[in-house]
């Protein structure tokens, strides 16, 4: 670690020790971080916009898949929207420290509403086509490119004392989560009863909540500091502690084959639901439904805990419950059996992608969080287009439950690797939790 990083860790740790400790009874401590009046309005914000996305995924993957009958142009339509996000994240964790976090989001959420309310008229008037839906798809993947750094490193800056910071992440993933349980279900019936471009209308609408609540935000920052280095040379800067700082990079690295091989299976869903369980929209609603259930206990689970310790474990134990939920939910041929199996692989996989961000988020200084950050968003969307690219033309090649077999096993393979890697993890943290007050020095990190 540099003489600055040093610096900036006991710059934060002087303020979490001369905080006095809260104390907090019962359902309380689980909802702390929203004492927080920015915070308050980025919850109510996001839980209206993020029902309306999680409509606008499902509606998509439905469109893809009554346009065509491919399994092949749904990973490569996924491929498309994601790919961006790949391309461009480093470059944008980049502005993302440079510029103003909250007017970068602002502009973020326009313009997604912008792209959903353009793929409502088109669909709607009929004259959507899978080109369009392409180009469209490449044009929210870019925004995101830039909203997903933005927005994680915006956090830190919406709860003032970083000792709420994890259970803000974990709000944040119950707000997900929730949103992931009540929008396949409303658009399952939306579709059944009318079209996807009511959908995408509803999901265009809800952006305006989100975006009135960045505004209404009173954020006190330090002024964004010029420098004269170039967009190269910082982003060296960021690839050099992320490719250096071993807890950081081993927990990338796990997220990276977790995102390439695991979450790519959300592609195949409308396969399962028509083919493999006879079903349709409602199915696949249901299904979408139970995976948020799950991912939202997990969320809920952290959302109670009291601090980051024991984080790093959790990290391979829910690698592998994902990857075993995979390998039941593709053997599975039973609706009510692969509801549970699906259920479980969204506990795993929202348990290792709070914990993973929590973790990064508690380690990284401040002026590199965007550039990390962006890393992060690299590694959670930024694999994903291969993975869907690689599920789908496995799908059309093996089938999607062997596929889907394949890929939870590629799961546990890499939670075993990271296990291998937890001891040198833990050494290399303890000593940054201790100088944060996190832990104290005599106190060994919990097994």
């Amino acid at each position: 670690m540099s003489s600055d990083e040093e610096a900036i860790h006991a710059e934060m740790a002087e303020v979490l020790a001369a905080e006095e400790p809260r104390v907090y009874s019962g359902s309380s401590h689980a909802w702390r971080a929203l004492r927080h009046r920015n915070f308050r309005l980025f919850f109510g914000g996001q839980s209206i916009s993020l029902i309306g996305t999680w409509m606008t995924r499902i509606a998509t993957s439905w469109l893809v898949y009554r346009l065509t009958g491919s399994a092949l142009l749904l990973g490569t339509v996924s491929f498309a929207g994601q790919i961006p996000t790949f391309l461009f994240s480093p470059f944008a964790g980049v502005w993302v420290d440079r510029l103003d976090r909250r007017q970068v989001l602002v502009w973020t959420q326009t313009l997604s509403m912008v792209q959903s309310l353009a793929l409502a008229a088109l669909t709607l008037s009929h004259h959507i086509t899978i080109l369009l839906l392409l180009a469209l798809s490449v044009m929210q993947g870019i925004i995101n490119a830039f909203d997903m750094p933005g927005r994680q490193s915006f956090m830190v800056q919406m709860v003032e004392d970083r000792r709420d910071l994890s259970n803000a992440i974990a709000i944040n993933s119950s707000m997900v989560n929730m949103a992931r349980l009540v929008g396949p279900s409303l658009a399952g019936m939306l579709i059944a009863v009318s079209s996807e471009g009511w959908c995408f209308l509803v999901d265009g609408i809800s952006y305006i909540a989100v975006i009135v609540s960045l505004l209404l935000m009173r954020v006190h920052v330090a002024p964004v500091t010029h420098t004269a280095a170039t967009m190269l040379a910082d982003m060296k800067v960021g690839w050099t502690y992320v490719s250096e700082f071993l807890p950081v990079r081993t927990i990338l690295l796990l997220f990276a084959v977790v995102s390439l091989m695991g979450m790519p299976f959300v592609v195949l869903m409308p396969i399962f639901a028509a083919r493999v369980l006879h079903g349709g929209p409602h199915t696949l609603g249901f299904l979408m439904g139970a995976m948020g259930v799950g991912a939202l206990i997990s969320a809920l689970a952290l959302a109670a805990r009291k601090s980051v310790l024991g984080l790093v474990r959790m990290i391979p134990l829910a690698a592998t419950v994902f990857g075993l939920g995979l390998i039941g939910f593709g053997l599975s041929r039973v609706f009510w059996l692969s509801t549970i199996m699906v259920l479980i692989a969204g506990m795993g996989m929202m348990q290792g992608m709070a914990g993973s961000n929590t973790i990064i988020q508690t380690l990284v200084p401040e002026d590199k969080r965007g550039r990390v950050m962006s890393y992060y968003t690299m590694a959670f969307v930024g694999m994903a287009p291969f993975g869907s690219l690689l599920a789908g033309s496995l799908a059309h090649a093996i089938g999607a439950p062997w596929t889907v077999i394949a890929n939870g096993s590629a799961v546990l393979l890499g939670a075993a690797w990271f296990w291998t890697q937890l001891p040198a993890v833990r050494r290399a943290i303890r000593p940054i939790y201790q100088e944060m007050g996190i832990l104290p020095p005599e106190e060994p990190v919990p097994q």
